[in-house]
């Protein structure tokens, strides 16, 4: 793993400190035009490892993204994985749950949609949001379930089943790539006066975006429990920077490139049988290829010939046929 990565990686070897990381590049503006290029470079190499993974079908990547408004989720989805062939990869965008959802536990409907192997998945929002809105907002109190499951260790509790989860999905063939995209206070004032300015962008914004940001403190701190309590070293987190798009691009494609390396997925080989039905195959279509053109060319000979020979006058028949009937008729009178 290159060393830049090693700043952002949360693994559980450490405890994350929101107040202490920055919202930016950190001094690296300067290499913003080699970063970019670097950006190019592995979005090539993620979709020709992408088509590997889809057709050794060995293990799939789930990646999570999770973030506050306006901090580029769907910008990030966007331009790092527009040149990912889209037979291979899904993305679900998670809202809030509807009323057959909140009959189940909180994570069936994540774990109805997973992908199968051989399949990269983003989950925009995910189920951590049952740890972050849930949590800041405490809507978990008027939960419809026993009143033993909620006490004051609910969060807690959640933690753990997400570990478990996760741990059990790793198990069984993915590869989860958790993103939390950590932008300031500040640069998502700018970027929702951006929406409010300007009227393609109006669209984007909604007057409930302001009333979350009243609660921008108790979501600091929820992320940064989250994060701590479920950075694992087989499904670590990266908190990215994101008050610089290019720079947060550039280090997503650095994470996902790494991470298919790691997997180092190949196309399937055949076995012996298979590869001498192949070569039959072959002989087969370039014999094929052979006579076909050949018969065209002997129709297109004929058909020229043809054209080519003269034309024979057909003789008379019926009007020498009509004389000879009057000259007997004739000759009887």
């Amino acid at each position: 793993m290159s060393d830049i990565l090693k700043e952002y990686r949360y693994d559980g070897s450490e405890k994350l400190n929101l107040k202490k990381v920055c919202h930016d590049s950190g001094g690296r503006k300067d290499q913003k035009a080699k970063l970019i290029k670097q950006t190019e470079k592995n979005l090539q190499e993620i979709a020709d490892l992408q088509e590997k993974l889809y057709a050794e079908s060995k293990e799939s990547v789930l990646i999570v993204l999770q973030a506050l408004d306006a901090a580029g989720k769907d910008s990030t989805i966007k331009h790092v994985l527009a040149s990912v062939n889209p037979q291979g990869i899904i993305v679900h965008s998670f809202k809030g749950p509807n009323s057959t959802e909140e009959s189940h536990d909180f994570l069936w409907r994540y774990h109805k949609r997973l992908p199968s192997r051989g399949i990269m998945c983003i989950f925009n929002r995910s189920y951590y949001e049952e740890v972050l809105v849930v949590n800041v907002h405490e809507f978990w109190k008027g939960y419809k379930m026993p009143k033993r499951t909620l006490t004051k260790d609910y969060i807690k509790n959640k933690y753990k089943d997400i570990c478990s989860w996760e741990n059990y999905l790793y198990g069984n063939g993915y590869r989860i790539v958790k993103f939390f995209l950590n932008l300031s206070k500040d640069e998502q004032k700018r970027r929702f006066l951006e929406r409010i300015d300007r009227k393609e962008k109006n669209w984007k914004f909604s007057p409930n975006d302001i009333k979350e940001r009243a609660y921008w403190d108790k979501y600091q701190e929820a992320f940064e429990d989250a994060i701590n309590a479920t950075s694992t070293k087989d499904c670590p987190w990266y908190v990215l920077p994101a008050d610089q798009k290019w720079y947060t691009r550039y280090l997503v494609s650095e994470v996902l490139v790494q991470t298919l390396r790691d997997i180092n997925p190949s196309f399937p080989k055949l076995p012996d049988d298979d590869k001498n039905r192949l070569a039959d195959c072959k002989a087969l279509l370039e014999a094929e290829g052979e006579t076909v053109p050949a018969k065209k060319e002997a129709k297109k000979e004929k058909a020229e010939k043809k054209a080519a020979a003269p034309k024979e006058k057909k003789p008379k028949k019926e009007k020498k046929d009509k004389k000879e009937k009057l000259t007997a008729s004739a000759a009887i009178k």
